[in-house]
């Protein structure tokens, strides 16, 4: 018997996040500003919305574009809202961050997980845009709280990537490998079955879950077609 897939859906505020949730989404990463690609929510939001709902959340920690982590300042101030973000309720996270050679910032990473304290974390797209995604994967090996890396398998997303992903899916179990591949980016319907036969498992969707573009709600309408095509009961196209 084929176990449950997990549908994560992105969400800005309460409205999206009780969407999310009726349409049938496991878990949330909570963001803000989409024009940035998404970054760290208010603490405040995060309070609201795990008082809204009763699924996992996973807290972007991310305070700039791009993929660095803003040098000791930068460092200080992700510690600080980590802390702060613990404080409201948030008990699972998202971050990745890298070097100016596209090297995993390790030094950064490991700066932000102390503050976790073993919450879990997902690892997210910069592994995209990682310089080689195996040295990644082996350098951050064993830290604590990672359970999770989010990628579209290429910079360019799910169509440029799905030969990685099952790759990548295949290695399940071997060191660097013992976590879960989410895919998420430039994800459609019609990936679905190549990906769930490759033996994946995790989905992550945003724009998908906003018929209206950014600018709009979530639609339950949208989440529950994404639930339904997960679940065996409806078409992957589209």
């Amino acid at each position: 018997m084929s176990t449950r897939a997990v549908l994560e859906v992105i969400a800005l505020d309460v409205e999206d996040a009780v969407a999310a949730r009726a349409g049938g989404a496991d878990r949330l990463e909570l963001v803000t500003d989409m024009a940035a690609d998404g970054l760290t929510p208010p603490a405040g939001t995060v309070a609201a919305i795990r008082a809204a709902v009763d699924i996992p959340l996973r807290v972007m920690l991310r305070l700039t574009d791009g993929f660095g982590a803003g040098g000791a300042r930068g460092l200080d101030r992700l510690a600080e809202a980590a802390g702060e973000l613990r404080a409201a309720g948030a008990e699972e996270f998202v971050l990745g961050f890298l070097d100016e050679e596209g090297g995993v910032d390790l030094g950064a990473v490991e700066r932000v997980v102390a503050v976790l304290d073993g919450c879990p974390w997902t690892f997210h797209r910069a592994i995209d845009r990682a310089a080689d995604r195996d040295t990644l994967r082996k350098q951050l090996d064993g830290l604590p709280g990672l359970d999770t890396y989010l990628t579209a398998g290429a910079a360019g997303g799910v169509d440029d990537g799905l030969p990685v992903l099952a790759a990548e899916a295949a290695r399940s179990g071997e060191p660097g490998y013992e976590q879960r591949i989410m895919v998420g980016g430039g994800l459609r319907l019609d990936h679905v079955p190549a990906l769930r036969g490759a033996g994946i498992d995790a989905f992550h969707i945003g724009g998908a879950a906003r018929p209206g573009g950014w600018d709009g709600p979530v639609s339950v309408a949208a989440v529950a077609r994404w639930r339904a095509v997960l679940d065996g009961d409806g078409a992957g196209a589209g």
